[in-house]
């Protein structure tokens, strides 16, 4: 029998066609501890990392998405988008560069909050960034991954003021709405991207939480049905609104949990009941949830904080896209709609 790592990677050798190009795209969503750190890989050979988790422990995040990359045969960043500037999701931006060149930085701008440990936080990013490129990104704005389309949907707390193609439908969740407190911190500034390959759809909404979210969704759903869905603020419940989750219509949602942080068992159950959803996988077993606000074991790429699997997509041109967990090999092709 297959071992499962050698059996993950004849199945992804085997989604690829012969000869130079591969003609897909490759998402890893890197196991950062309940942080952020998702590196797309453009079938251009370009490639963009939303964030890149926590700073120290040895460079551990920073090895991680070191190691991802050079599965993909990455040797580069060429765009580097930090959504907001909490220390899960900025705070390893300098050993990643330190490792691998980083041709452009994106992020929304300065920051709302520089008191504390937050100046040290921000003085490092800036000291990383240096004189490379560097966008502040601005809502209706693209990101030029090669082969890709990246649309900026939300940045600095402000979304876009127009539907994207397949969006502007009325939103019938709209009328139940229940807003929460106003965040006035860095969440609700965070860069929020949807990527499109294809007919393939993804988004990627960092850490937006859940009124600035509510805008793109309502008095009508400015994104559009998607395929794939990375679960908001790492599954928190401060963010990932029914209003915006269940209208995305998402085939399959990633849920970028830690062990004791995010996946909480709302948000679990909103992804769970959005309409059409065939599967949720999960990055981490939520160990502060009960077997029923958790998938299935083979879908788990980390039963706990002993181990560093990821979760990679494999995304085609027709929409077509396959699901893989590094860990248990388990592997679902979804078929083109």
């Amino acid at each position: 029998m297959l071992r499962p790592a050698l059996l993950l990677s004849l199945l992804i050798a085997l989604s690829a066609p012969a000869g130079g190009d591969s003609g897909v795209l490759r998402i890893y969503f890197v196991d950062v501890e309940g942080g952020q750190a998702t590196l797309f890989v453009a079938p251009s050979g370009q490639s963009m990392l939303v964030d890149a988790g926590w700073p120290g422990a040895d460079r551990r995040d920073a090895l991680r998405i070191a190691a991802a990359a050079r599965d993909a045969g990455v040797t580069r960043i060429d765009y580097l988008v930090t959504t907001h500037y909490h220390v899960d999701h900025v705070g390893g931006v300098p050993n990643v560069a330190a490792i691998l060149p980083v041709g452009t930085f994106v992020d929304h701008g300065e920051s709302v909050e520089r008191d504390g440990s937050q100046a040290a936080l921000l003085t490092a990013y800036g000291d990383a960034r240096g004189s490379s490129g560097h966008v502040v990104a601005k809502p209706g704005d693209t990101i030029p991954v090669a082969g890709l389309d990246v649309q900026v949907v939300a940045a600095g707390g402000k979304v876009v003021d127009h539907a994207l193609p397949g969006g502007g439908t009325a939103n019938p969740l709209c009328a139940g709405f229940q807003p929460k407190e106003t965040d006035t911190g860095e969440n609700a500034l965070s860069v929020g991207t949807v990527i499109t390959y294809g007919k393939f759809r993804t988004i990627d909404l960092g850490d937006l939480t859940w009124n600035v979210e509510q805008q793109l969704a309502c008095p009508a759903n400015l994104v559009g049905p998607i395929d794939l869905y990375l679960t908001t603020h790492h599954g928190s419940d401060k963010s990932g609104p029914a209003v915006l989750v269940q209208a995305l219509r998402p085939r399959v949602a990633i849920m970028n949990n830690g062990a004791h942080k995010g996946g909480s068992s709302s948000t679990w159950q909103i992804v769970h009941d959005s309409p059409g959803l065939e599967d949720l996988w999960q990055l981490h077993r939520a160990l502060d949830s009960d077997q029923a606000h958790n998938v299935a074991d083979a879908r788990i790429a980390n039963p706990d904080e002993s181990t560093s699997h990821w979760l990679l997509v494999v995304a085609r041109q027709d929409g077509s896209f396959t699901v893989s967990n590094q860990r248990t090999g388990e592997t679902k092709v979804y078929a083109s709609r």
